[in-house]
């Protein structure tokens, strides 16, 4: 009977060992299964980060309620914050402009899961259609009275623009500009502008020749000046840029990305929903993406970090 005993209780212990071990692997492998906890979602600022922030708070609620799992909502500083963030895997889903999500998914922290919808624009008038499209345009704004006609007439003018890293304040009207002959950078004056807006209202006021902005940013300000339409007007259109992207993490699981992906278009498609995305980033709406859809952008923005070397 000894013996026994001794071989069942040695027996039970190997046995709790392998359960131990299958529990300590099984929690291993769903640690790792690529489906998370919870969810961090973070925006890019367009506006004062907590206006932002306020507006897409509802989303935590949307997005848990299809999920099943707490989701948590925030603002960060800028694009790069956001690029960075993501590398480090402290945010799991991250709303990136296309240029943003190229450096992104260049250094290995992105995958572009959606790109958003809005509503496409009437030329030149820039009134709002009721037709979903899902990429946009950058544009050249000069003042109706200002003589020039054509981007053949921008050498030697001062040109507002944003950022190096803004796809339609800067990187694609300089690389078509570059492909047509005219070297922006080196041909004419530019003032680098915080805001789309501002920058139409440098041309209004004759502060600038000229301005790059997305189309058509003139909406942004005729409220303010109802006229504006009539006295700054396009000379020149880009191709078509991919809208922003609904970007997430590359460890997660294909699965979890799938049931991300219809969690955000049907709050695309709910009332509420499209409430709460109209008044974060004027989106209507959310369609599958790929990473090729966004070739272009990398295209443009070889060409204007060349012409800036």
């Amino acid at each position: 009977m000894p013996k026994f005993k001794k071989f069942l209780v040695g027996a039970i212990a190997v046995l709790g060992t392998a359960l131990l071990a299958g529990c300590s692997n099984s929690a291993k492998k769903q640690a790792d299964s690529g489906t998370p906890k919870s969810l961090n979602v973070q925006f890019v600022p367009s506006v004062s980060a907590n206006t932002l922030e306020t507006k897409a708070k509802p989303l935590e609620k949307m997005l848990s309620k299809r999920l099943g799992i707490p989701v948590h909502v925030s603002v960060s500083t800028s694009g790069n914050a956001l690029v960075e963030a993501m590398k480090s895997k402290k945010i799991d889903v991250g709303f990136l402009p296309g240029d943003d999500y190229v450096q992104a998914h260049k250094q290995h922290a992105a995958d572009v899961l959606l790109q958003s919808e809005r509503f496409g624009l009437s030329r030149p008038d820039g009134n709002w259609t009721k037709k979903l499209v899902h990429t946009f345009h950058s544009e050249i704004l000069v003042r109706k009275d200002s003589g020039i006609k054509s981007w053949k007439d921008l050498k030697g003018k001062k040109i507002s623009i944003q950022s190096p890293t803004s796809t339609s304040g800067y990187i694609f009207p300089i690389a078509e500009l570059k492909q047509k002959g005219l070297d922006v950078p080196r041909s004419c004056k530019l003032v680098t502008t915080t805001g789309h807006d501002q920058a139409v209202l440098n041309v209004l006021n004759k502060d600038t020749d000229a301005a790059f902005v997305f189309e058509d940013a003139r909406n942004n300000v005729i409220k303010d000046n109802p006229k504006i339409k009539s006295q700054v007007v396009p000379i020149y259109y880009t191709r078509a840029i991919p809208n922003d992207t609904i970007s997430v993490i590359p460890s997660l699981s294909k699965s979890f990305r799938e049931k991300l992906a219809n969690a955000f278009i049907a709050i695309g498609k709910s009332k509420e929903g499209k409430k709460v995305i109209e008044r974060v980033y004027s989106h209507e709406g959310y369609v599958k993406a790929k990473d090729s859809d966004y070739d272009t952008v990398r295209k443009y923005e070889k060409i204007s970090q060349s012409i800036s070397k």
